[in-house]
């Protein structure tokens, strides 16, 4: 009867997670299509951050929270702060089908590393393999390490990226901890707080009429409205019913998604290398899915 139920419960975070890497790549690209990237992530965060505040307000003020999970509260706040504003400035300044996999990468290392040493999970040696490929596989599609890749990417676009890979190996990584104290819906509400925070001291009023105007861009406003919140709200559920090291890694399947939109969708140049390294961060996924745990 446990094995059952931890199998459908595997199952279920599985899903959970490669629907929060699919939603995550088309609103980062929805972002890139706009013509003004802060503008389009504060307008696309505010509707969920009103619907949900209520809760949030209600979770604080009706349940025993400890010192240590309003320390650990304000860090995930901070740090999505940052990360909103190297976001916005990284899909700016370089091709989503470069800069993508490279920040998502760092994080898809780094994780189950982290995962392993301070919370105490594991990951099989398939795992690790499979681990190995994904970041062979980035590496392959960010071109790091040729000569050819730092000349056609400027230093600054890729600190931007690194920050934004950092930023969100320890947003995860806090929020998995903050699990113990706070709900989902919660952390959702924090996490949108913290990302409006790190954008809207940029942002001019009459920049916000430019972005809104047009119904083509309010459909795109409110399709980045449900995709933006509602990818990390899946994750959340996701690292509620699994181990770090075991889903964090599957996020990364949005990354292939997010590399063939780029190159596809928005017709940024097409190289040989990105599309074979899809197959490559694939191969890594399937071994860390089916053999992972």
């Amino acid at each position: 009867m446990c094995e059952n139920v931890c199998f459908r419960s595997g199952i279920l975070s599985v899903l959970l997670v490669l629907a929060s890497g699919i939603a995550h790549a088309i609103w980062n690209m929805l972002t890139k299509r706009s013509d003004n990237k802060q503008i389009f992530l504060l307008l696309i965060l505010i509707p969920s951050t009103l619907l949900l505040f209520p809760v949030f307000a209600n979770e604080l003020l009706h349940q025993r929270i400890s010192g240590q999970g309003y320390f650990l509260l304000l860090m995930s706040l901070m740090v999505q702060a940052v990360y909103g504003f190297l976001l916005s400035k990284s899909l700016a300044n370089g091709d989503m089908s470069q800069v993508y996999p490279m920040m998502r990468g760092i994080s898809a290392f780094l994780l189950p590393l982290i995962g392993s040493i301070f919370l105490r999970e594991t990951l099989s040696l398939w795992g690790w393999i499979g681990l190995l490929f994904i970041a062979a596989g980035f590496c392959l599609t960010s071109g790091i390490g040729s000569k050819r890749h730092r000349q056609a990417v400027s230093s600054k676009v890729i600190w931007y990226t690194v920050g934004v890979g950092l930023c969100t190996m320890s947003y995860v990584l806090i929020d998995k901890i903050n699990l113990r104290h706070f709900s989902p819906i919660t952390l959702l509400e924090v996490s949108n707080m913290g990302f409006i925070l790190g954008l809207v001291s940029f942002i001019k009023k009459d920049e916000i009429r430019a972005v809104v105007q047009g119904k083509n861009k309010i459909r795109l406003l409110l399709l980045g409205s449900v995709l933006s919140p509602g990818s990390y709200l899946l994750f959340l559920l996701a690292m509620d019913l699994s181990p770090l090291t075991y889903i964090a890694p599957l996020r990364e399947f949005g990354t292939v998604f997010g590399a063939f939109a780029g190159i596809y969708l928005l017709k940024e140049r097409k190289e040989v290398i990105r599309l074979v390294s899809a197959g490559v961060i694939f191969a890594g996924i399937l071994l860390i899915g089916i053999w992972g745990d």
